[in-house]
């Protein structure tokens, strides 16, 4: 989803020289002629990523709407244009709250380079935010990525259950972010802060199961060289997600009962019971109520888990939640991997959109992490998904050839026929370098057959600038082999 850029300035013409520069990099623009308009606009409109605030306006001055902006919590990074490159006046912007500033008449390239430096130390901040809200125990609904009907009624069901410690069982398929809720649920409740202990019943082997959820004491087995408290007594006080519960042997199933109902556990080895205050919370993509009838899972534990089910909903159920689950990942791994992608060209929202997302959310994540590593240019094109698109992914030096075929290196390709690009016009004159560049680009994309990797190449120019210049001049290359 394209990034807004929301220009505050009551010179109509600067206005739209500043929105020819960045809707030329794909971001959406809004504007606004005066402060009020702006706060109107952040406030009660559809806001925007990004703000160019002018510090010279009648009426309302930049600094006097900038103001009011953070007194009305409005955090949007603002960057302020400004005449006068004082000093004092860039002093006085970033007490205000300003995060850069441009000195008029600003070149495209600083444009560009602030406005991206503005996304990406919100990105920065959100991603601070959402780590420390995670490792403390603090992750509510409000930071669920989504607001279709379906996350929405997962929102309004887990708010209800948060407040109690009624037992809640989470079904969904595989990726639906399952645990994500199980923390919601914690983060939301008057747990929030103490323990919160993820346990993959699975992944337990088989003779150690007892031992990991309930603890042992020091040689009560063989190999139990120290005393282990087990994960309920590290829950103790908090919250404890059994994930996969289908999955748990029937023998663990009836002490798991007997933990739930009595709120005591016997460690292995242990002479008596240990108290434990624990609230549990438990998920499986399996259907229990079948693994009761086929005797894999027992009834009064299904009873007992089943109080107040919540189903996570498949992302095809939800494809509208796409575009901002795409931008939290596209900020998350920018951070991890140091990158300065700014979001998804439209085209390639839609695909990701349409596409059904077999492995859920986690497949999503997946394919955004590997897009952004790969990425070249500063919005994600559909080439960058080509397990999604159907578009092959080349090597430096290679294309990928029609299936069936033999790999042939990319310079294999035929040689370029010798038809000089002209370069004078009907009277005589010289063409200009832009009609120039335009016809060698074209040339190029015939004769390497729309391979960019090879045309950017043969011209000595990098595959993201090609790309740039392509769409500068309304070229047209088929997708299908531009990767």
């Amino acid at each position: 989803m394209a990034k807004t850029v929301l220009v505050v300035d009551d010179d109509p013409t600067q206005r739209r020289l500043v929105q020819a520069v960045l809707e030329r990099e794909g971001f959406a623009v809004a504007q606004a002629e005066s402060g009020g308009e702006a706060i109107d606009c952040l406030t009660k409109g559809g806001g925007a990523d990004v703000v160019l605030l002018d510090m010279v306006m009648p009426g309302m001055t930049g600094l006097e709407c900038l103001a009011e902006l953070r007194a009305a919590g409005v955090s949007t990074p603002v960057i302020v244009l400004t005449a006068n490159a004082g000093i004092e006046s860039v002093v006085k912007a970033m007490q205000a709250g300003a995060q850069d500033f441009f000195v008029k008449p600003v070149s495209a390239e600083r444009l560009l380079v602030g406005v991206r430096n503005a996304l990406q130390l919100t990105q920065l901040t959100a991603e601070v935010g959402r780590l420390k809200k995670h490792t403390s125990g603090r992750t509510t609904f409000d930071d669920l990525v989504g607001d279709s009907p379906a996350m929405r009624m997962v929102k309004a069901l887990g708010i209800r259950a948060a407040s109690s410690t009624i037992p809640v069982l989470i079904t969904g398929e595989s990726g639906v972010g399952k645990e994500v809720i199980a923390r919601a649920l914690h983060g939301a409740s008057d747990r929030a802060g103490r323990p919160f202990v993820a346990v993959n019943c699975g992944a337990l082997p088989a003779n150690l199961v007892e031992s990991i959820l309930f603890g042992h004491e020091k040689g009560s087995f063989t190999g139990a060289h120290d005393k282990h408290l087990g994960k309920f007594k590290e829950a103790d006080g908090g919250t404890l997600f059994l994930d996969e519960i289908g999955e748990l042997p029937l023998d663990m199933q009836v002490k798991l009962l007997r933990a739930l109902q009595e709120g005591e556990i016997d460690p292995v080895g242990s002479k008596r019971p240990v108290r434990v205050d624990v609230r549990i919370v438990s998920a499986t993509n399996r259907d229990l109520a079948k693994q009761v009838e086929g005797g894999a899972f027992r009834e009064d534990l299904f009873y007992r888990l089943n109080v107040f089910p919540i189903e996570a909903p498949a992302l095809r159920e939800r494809r509208e939640d796409v575009p901002a689950l795409v931008d939290h990942f596209i900020g998350r791994f920018n951070v991890e991997e140091g990158k300065r992608v700014v979001g998804c060209a439209p085209e390639t929202a839609e695909l990701l959109k349409a596409f059904d997302w077999p492995g859920n959310v986690r497949q999503l994540e997946n394919a955004v992490y590997r897009a952004i590593v790969l990425a070249d240019g500063p919005f994600l094109k559909p080439h960058d998904f080509p397990a999604i698109s159907g578009v092959a992914m080349p090597t430096p030096e290679l294309d990928a050839p029609p299936a069936g075929a033999p790999l042939a290196a990319a310079h294999d390709l035929p040689p370029a026929p010798d038809t000089p690009i002209r370069i004078l016009d009907g009277k005589g004159h010289l063409r200009t370098l832009e009609e120039i560049e335009r016809d060698l680009i074209q040339h190029a994309i015939e004769v390497y057959a729309g391979h960019m990797s090879e045309i950017a190449r043969r011209l000595g120019i990098g595959r993201s600038t090609l790309y740039r210049k392509v769409r500068e001049q309304g070229l047209d290359v088929d997708m299908e082999q531009s990767a």
